[in-house]
């Protein structure tokens, strides 16, 4: 049997913080008068931040200064925290903790791949740091999805192969990252938008024991 890298996104494939991201950002949209609905959230997905608040400006027309935009990074950042504070493991989405046991099981290397800046207070607070090898955030890439920087470097923390990491994602960006790389890509979500992944599973209940020990066959 092979040691693979098993990579997981954060937001939208183990947890579901989306829902956050979007409360959090349309108080900055209510504050400036932008019209910010979840329709334009989906704009947002497995983008950084600082690429958000563009986004956001452009729909309202909005041209601001360098400051202002580090103001509102910052107040957005604080407006998502305090959603967090009473997050605990009730926000795992399902399937997700069975194949993170059975992957520790099967002794295989499990890392985390997000552009979140808050990745690890939200794993610990759901209980789910301990499966991690290695955790790489937002605080340790400079380049976004679709760019691979941070699949890539989780694969080295491990010391696997690009091509025997398996790559799990929500987003458009995130496949387009893991394909890139090199690694298989599982999209969890809609198979409309995740058409670029090698596999697609609407969410990880789909996943059963017996697909995970075929990836470790190949």
């Amino acid at each position: 049997m092979n040691t693979k890298a098993f990579i997981f996104d954060l937001d939208g494939v183990i947890v579901d913080t989306a829902k956050y991201h979007y409360l959090a950002w349309k108080k900055i949209a209510d504050k400036l008068a932008i019209e910010f609905t979840l329709e334009h959230n989906e704009l947002l997905k497995g983008v950084s931040r600082v690429r958000s608040l563009d986004i956001i400006l452009d729909l309202g027309k909005i041209e601001a200064s360098q400051e202002d935009k580090d103001k509102w990074l910052l107040e957005k950042n604080e407006n998502y925290l305090s959603y967090l504070v009473d997050m605990d493991d009730s926000e795992i989405l399902p399937g997700v903790l069975p194949i993170l046991k059975y992957l520790k099981e099967k002794k295989q290397l499990i890392a985390l791949g997000s552009a979140s800046k808050n990745a690890r207070p939200i794993l610990e607070k759901t209980g789910t740091l301990d499966y991690f090898d290695a955790i790489v955030d937002g605080n340790d890439v400079s380049n976004a999805k679709p760019d691979p920087e941070v699949f890539l470097l989780a694969a080295k923390l491990l010391g696997i192969k690009p091509e025997d990491s398996v790559v799990f994602e929500d987003s458009v960006a995130g496949i387009q990252a893991a394909n890139i790389g090199g690694m298989l890509s599982v999209g969890i979500g809609e198979a409309s938008t995740l058409h670029e992944a090698k596999h697609i599973f609407k969410d990880f209940t789909e996943i059963d024991k017996t697909f995970i020990d075929n990836l470790l066959k190949d």
